[in-house]
């Protein structure tokens, strides 16, 4: 596998459960600087960059939040990001129903009115959701934090290139199947891209 310099900033509770193998999906509306056109999935593999900004405790659920909290002071505190995981798009949606939306809850650590309010957020109504592969490093590789990194949007360049060789699947093929099965029976019916 070649080098992959791109990273989707996510926050690191969401990361978390990504890199446990409790969830394949990456929900998004979009960063406030991504613009009026809100976001794009313009990268098929990439790296997940952790992130606290606006890191909200009570918007998921009671679960997650505990398993994270005992971490947060060391990432408050830290001046470098830990890159552990890539994840490859398997397939996408662009859900422009609520219901369909709200039906995806237990596939994920949201809670379910965080849902609703990124659903209507904006200027129009709908919410990315994406099926991601997620892969391990061997060990993580801790990069500086630098000021391009910083801003509300998806899409970042990492510097340097970071090597994804020694990365290993999360979840086995027959448990990310099921997953992937799950997410597709859920939104049958809305309209879809798979990944590259």
């Amino acid at each position: 596998m070649g080098s992959v310099r791109i990273a989707f900033k996510e926050w690191a509770v969401v990361v978390d459960a990504l890199g446990r193998g409790e969830q394949i999906l990456i929900l998004r509306k979009g960063g406030i600087s991504e613009g009026r056109g809100g976001f794009r999935l313009e990268h098929s593999e990439f790296w997940l960059f952790p992130t606290l900004y606006h890191q909200q405790a009570e918007c998921v659920v009671d679960e997650a939040r505990r398993r994270f909290e005992p971490v947060l002071p060391q990432l408050q505190n830290s001046n470098v990001a830990s890159i552990e995981f890539l994840a490859r798009v398997v397939e996408w949606h662009r859900v422009e129903d609520l219901a369909a939306a709200q039906r995806l809850q237990g596939q994920h650590i949201w809670k379910e009115d965080v849902i609703a309010q990124r659903f209507d957020w904006g200027p129009t109504q709908n919410i990315f959701a994406i099926a991601i592969r997620v892969y391990r490093l061997a060990k993580p590789i801790q990069i500086p934090l630098i000021s391009e990194y910083g801003g509300c949007k998806s899409w970042i360049e990492l510097q340097p290139d970071l090597s994804p060789e020694t990365a290993t699947p999360v979840l086995s093929d027959s448990e990310f199947d099921a997953a992937l099965q799950r997410f597709r029976t859920t939104l049958a019916g809305e309209a879809s891209m798979p990944g590259h």
